[in-house]
């Protein structure tokens, strides 16, 4: 017996959440017209079963801990959430902290060469952080060697 398209959805928001693009790419074969999808695409809407902001939520807090704003920020847009959505969760994040944990976990030291620092500065753009907070980062990273802190006093 076949499923029918409410079920097939159902299934498929039961193991995770999806965006309504993803949810009308993935039943879009299933549909017998684009009407019958979008009124059940409204109707999950409508339920909250579907949501494209508690999408954004969650895919922020998972991927949130690996990658910066600007990353998660085209990741949820080629998801299809919208951009209200993707400035709401993204507001109160701390890129700059994000991005020092993700280049103290990987390097741990202060480049010796251009090279070497050219690399460091390619991992974390394409963990998703903007130039400002890169060059923070290297900076930050090389004054932490000048100084350590018990001098401080």
């Amino acid at each position: 017996m076949e499923k029918s398209l409410k079920a097939r959805a159902v299934d498929l928001l039961s193991r995770r959440e999806y965006t309504r693009r993803e949810l009308e790419r993935r039943l879009a074969p299933f549909a017998e017209s684009p009407e019958q999808l979008a009124t059940l695409l409204d109707e999950l809407a409508e339920r909250n079963w579907q949501s494209d902001s508690r999408f954004a939520q969650q895919f922020a807090d998972i991927k949130g801990q690996k990658y910066g704003s600007r990353r998660l920020q085209q990741e949820m847009r080629q998801r299809g959430v919208g951009k209200e959505d993707i400035a709401q969760v993204l507001e109160d994040r701390d890129d700059l902290s994000l991005a020092r944990s993700q280049w103290q976990r990987k390097f741990g030291s202060v480049a010796d060469t251009p090279q070497e620092r050219a690399r460091q500065m390619r991992f974390l753009a394409a963990r998703g952080f903007g130039m400002d907070i890169i060059r923070q980062v290297m900076a930050g990273s090389a004054m932490d060697d000048d100084f350590p802190p018990d001098s401080a006093d």
